[in-house]
Parts: C-alpha cells; structure tokens; sequence
C-alpha cells in the first residue's frame, strides 16, 4: 500500500519523463496535448488501486515509445549501409 503523497510524486516523476521523451516524438502527432488531456482526465481519481493502473499504464506508454525511439535508430542504422549481397565470393 503506498501513500497518496508517493503516488502523487511518482505521477509526477513520469509526466516529466514522458514530456522528455514527447521532445522527440513526431510532430504532427501532438504528444504533448495528448499526454496533458490523459494526465487531466484521471486527476480526479482517489482510489488506490485505479491510481496504480493509471501509472502502470504511464509507464507502459513510456516503454512503447523508448521502443519505437529504438526501432527508429536501427532503422536509420539499416539505411546507412548498403544492402549484402549473398553471391559475395
């Protein structure tokens, strides 16, 4: 059981690593608007267990776009080499 201060600062220690990762994120997307109308829809939540499942689902949201930054990278990577062939002696 944590207490409503310790959620409250780890609500808050994720929205500021998601606005970090937003930095980077396409932006025609709008990942800052939509991460702020997320965080003002469930500032209203008092239950302990709903609080829980919102933070985990911040957190699994942070995890989905840490792997696209990745995926992005080893794209580029791929793009800068060119292609092997097979039939190399």
């Amino acid at each position: 059981m944590t207490t409503p201060v310790c959620q409250r600062l780890r609500a808050l220690a994720l929205y500021k690593e998601l606005h970090r990762l937003g930095r980077d994120y396409d932006s025609s997307y709008d990942f800052h608007a939509k991460l702020r109308k997320l965080y003002e829809k469930n500032r209203h939540l008092k239950d302990e267990t709903e609080i829980e499942r919102a933070l985990e689902f911040g957190e699994y949201i942070k995890n989905e776009t840490l792997a696209l930054y990745s995926l992005r990278k080893y794209r580029h990577l791929k793009r800068m080499y060119p292609p092997t062939s097979t039939s190399d002696p």
